[in-house]
């Protein structure tokens, strides 16, 4: 179990955070650039010094403030992937990967490093410079360089951030079986809700320095806690001032801020803000309401229509800007384009009330 907690200030900005990674597991720390992510990774790695802060990795107590005690970060036992790799121009790539064997003999070392580049399936590559790699084989040679020393925890700074977008749906997978197999916690930053959903077996969004919801992606997706989260996640996020229910199971209706107004089965009142993933979203010919069981229905102009692989994500201007994901056969249906007039339509069930 690793276990990271921090207070400190830097300059204006204040962290105080606290997360806890179980042997085995990855605990993805998500959010905006600025927020801490990267922050709180270089507490555990022992590379920033918290004014109060304890990191633990078991039973070993790497970092407490009040006892005065912090470990060098080069007993600290940690595997590091940088965000740009951190690779030795100067070296070979099996060079690059037996950094960290200190003490071990060459041959040793070179015989180490090609079992770990032989598992990232780059063994060809021993000899090269890393001048002359892709980014997904860059990325490989970092990964095969942090597990060498066999650490005892796995920290990962956005590492799929310096990927193309083909590139990089083919290193998530890859890395998701690599942090699979290790069996040590493996705390990695990223500000991609989608990348800490396929990697992180559970998920900490932090905001300005403090972690505002944890849980696994899908909980965190249906049940989030505030607007920024619902956001972080994905979701379509309206404002407005929900009306008190006059009786128990009746729907709640929330006047929207600019017009319209919206139902939800979540109780609330007063300025709240309601969240609706954009798959939830259905579209119509303008002014039409359908037979379905959508509660709700606002009238909205197309802006943009946006194919991606068998779904479609169409921008929506309404009082308050919609973005609606259909089948590409539903585009066809109802001849969408930039100006064409929609009625958007959701369920009261689909929308969750949150705080602002």
């Amino acid at each position: 179990m690793l276990r990271v907690e921090a207070r400190t200030a830097l300059g204006a900005f204040e962290l105080d955070a606290a997360v806890e990674v179980p042997a085995g597991s990855c605990l993805a720390l998500a959010g905006p650039s600025g927020a801490g992510k990267s922050t709180l990774l270089r507490v555990a790695a022992g590379l920033l010094a918290p004014r109060h802060g304890r990191v633990t990795c078991g039973d070993d107590v790497w970092l407490d403030t009040a006892a005065g005690r912090q470990v060098a970060p080069e007993l600290r036992a940690c595997g590091y992937v940088f965000q740009d790799y951190a690779l030795f121009g100067h070296m070979a790539v099996w060079q690059n990967v037996a950094y960290g064997l200190r003490g071990v003999a060459r041959a040793e070392r070179r015989r180490r490093a090609g079992e770990l580049l032989e598992r990232f399936g780059i063994e060809r590559l021993a000899d090269e410079r890393p001048r002359t790699l892709s980014g997904g084989e860059r990325q490989r040679v970092a990964l095969a360089r942090a597990l060498a020393a066999q650490p005892r925890v796995l920290l990962l700074d956005e590492p799929l951030s310096a990927l193309d977008a083909r590139t990089r749906a083919s290193a998530s997978r890859e890395l998701a079986g690599v942090l699979r197999d290790t069996g040590v916690p493996a705390l990695l930053v990223t500000h991609d809700f989608t990348e800490a959903a396929v990697l992180g077996d559970r998920v900490a969004v932090i905001d300005a320095g403090r972690i505002v919801q944890e849980g696994t992606a899908g909980e965190l997706a249906a049940a989030p806690h505030s607007a920024f989260v619902a956001d972080f996640t994905g979701a379509v996020v309206l404002t407005g001032v929900a009306r008190p229910q006059r009786r128990p199971g009746d729907v709640t209706i929330v006047d929207l801020d600019g017009g319209g107004a919206a139902t939800s089965t979540d109780r609330g009142s007063g300025p709240v803000a309601l969240s609706v993933h954009p798959w939830e979203i259905a579209l119509e010919p303008a002014g039409a309401r359908g037979e379905g069981s959508a509660q709700n229905h606002l009238d909205a102009e197309v802006v943009t229509v946006t194919h991606v692989g068998n779904r479609v994500r169409v921008g929506l201007a309404a009082p308050q800007p919609l973005v609606a994901e259909i089948t590409g056969a539903a585009v066809g249906g109802l001849h969408l384009a930039p100006g064409v007039r929609v009625t958007a339509t959701w369920k009261a069930t689909a929308t969750r009330l949150v705080s602002l």
